[in-house]
């Protein structure tokens, strides 16, 4: 079991590794800029997304999580952010194109940057790590079909959202005073 594990965070370690800082960056301050944000993501990507998005809450941001009752329309000056780690989701796809007619700005986030909803979307996060797009064909991770890159979004969504914290001076103080009491 140790061995497993620690083969898998040294995967993770190398898709971290392979990150583009500015691309990173980028992906900060269209966050930082936009007024309101939706997020969306399928399978297990979508669990990864829904946790970014209870933290980008947790700053303060005005977020919400696309087919939740309570999620607003998107409109000028708003960001639709949806995950195709494979390259391509019909309903991200979808929900890309409603955003942009609406005059949103969309922003990717994927492993194949060659994909049809990175190439269609205005930004793309690329996050390099194995998905079911390429699990068959050089299998380079321990772990099975999408996992990797599933992990690596955990990480990654962490760290970008310490930057944005840091960009807009939120304290931890302030991060749990918008933590639920509902629990």
């Amino acid at each position: 079991m140790k061995t497993l594990c620690r083969n898998a965070l040294e995967e993770l370690a190398q898709v971290v590794e392979k990150l583009d800082e500015s691309n990173c960056d980028e992906f900060v301050e269209t966050v930082r800029s936009a007024n309101r944000i939706a997020l969306y993501g399928v399978g297990r990507e979508g669990l990864q997304i829904k946790g970014f998005a209870m933290r980008l809450f947790h700053l303060g941001l005005k977020v919400s999580v696309v087919g939740d009752m309570t999620t607003p329309p998107l409109g000028t000056g708003d960001l639709l952010i949806a995950s195709a780690g494979p390259g391509y989701f019909s309903t991200v796809a979808a929900l890309i194109n409603t955003a942009k007619q609406a005059g949103a700005k969309t922003l990717c986030i994927t492993a194949q940057p060659d994909g049809v909803c990175a190439q269609t979307a205005d930004q793309v996060l690329v996050i390099p790590a194995q998905t079911m797009a390429d699990d068959m064909e050089v299998k380079t991770s321990t772990l099975p079909m999408g996992s990797l890159y599933e992990g690596a979004q955990y990480v990654v969504f962490e760290c970008l959202l310490l930057k944005l914290k840091q960009i807009l001076a939120i304290s931890a103080d302030d991060m749990r005073n918008n933590h639920t009491n509902l629990e």
